[in-house]
């Protein structure tokens, strides 16, 4: 069965990505087969990994094909590493959205680096979505108060003991850590503040 039978184009927006391309070359060649597959879809995940261990990035390879599709019409979503000069170049070179890991892909270890992060946002023009090493709610939540724009998320979903119920939590992390971001939090204080309002007392 085809997925493309399941999940309709015209229903869904698909995103193709070049996860496990090791090249640029290889990278991009899934990015036009993707095109042609789905009738001239341009939105693509660009993903050039380093290495089989930990699925870091190749930030070479990645510029390579980035400036290949981004010349080809292709709208690129691009995986990086959590490097805010690095992230913001990648904007600078076309991307329609950056996506930092927070940690190395499938390791659950949630957000590593929550300054790199922030900066990246605080840098950005574009869409910043977290895209790797979520664990659990509380990981989508930090990544959402940092002022993501979203979290990509699967083995976090699918390797749960109830995947279902994780990808409910999932989603109501999301939406709350969203909410808290722009609430904007209390400054943190070394030292305790009375929440009870003094005004109108009698002593």
């Amino acid at each position: 069965m085809n997925l493309l039978d399941v999940i309709s184009p015209e229903k869904y927006t698909l995103l193709p990505n070049t996860a496990m391309c090791y090249t640029a070359d290889d990278a991009v060649r899934t990015c036009r087969m993707a095109r042609e597959l789905l009738d001239g879809h341009n939105l693509v995940k660009l993903e050039v990994l380093g290495d089989e261990k930990t699925l870091y990035p190749d930030l070479q390879q990645t510029y390579v094909a980035l400036e290949i599709l981004v010349k080809e019409g292709f709208k690129v979503m691009v995986y990086t590493n959590d490097d805010p000069i690095a992230a913001k170049r990648l904007e600078e070179m076309g991307a329609v959205a950056v996506m930092p890991l927070a940690a190395p892909i499938g390791s659950g270890l949630g957000v590593r680096n929550p300054y790199n992060i922030r900066t990246i946002v605080e840098n950005a023009n574009v869409p910043i979505l977290v895209d790797a090493g979520v664990g659990t709610a509380s990981d989508a939540a930090i990544a959402m108060e940092l002022g993501c724009d979203g979290v990509l998320m699967n083995t976090a979903i699918a390797a749960a003991d109830n995947p279902i119920l994780m990808a409910s939590a999932m989603k109501k992390a999301v939406e709350a850590g969203r909410e808290a971001y722009l609430a904007g939090r209390i400054p943190r204080k070394r030292f305790a503040s009375a929440s009870s309002p003094l005004d109108g007392t009698f002593f």
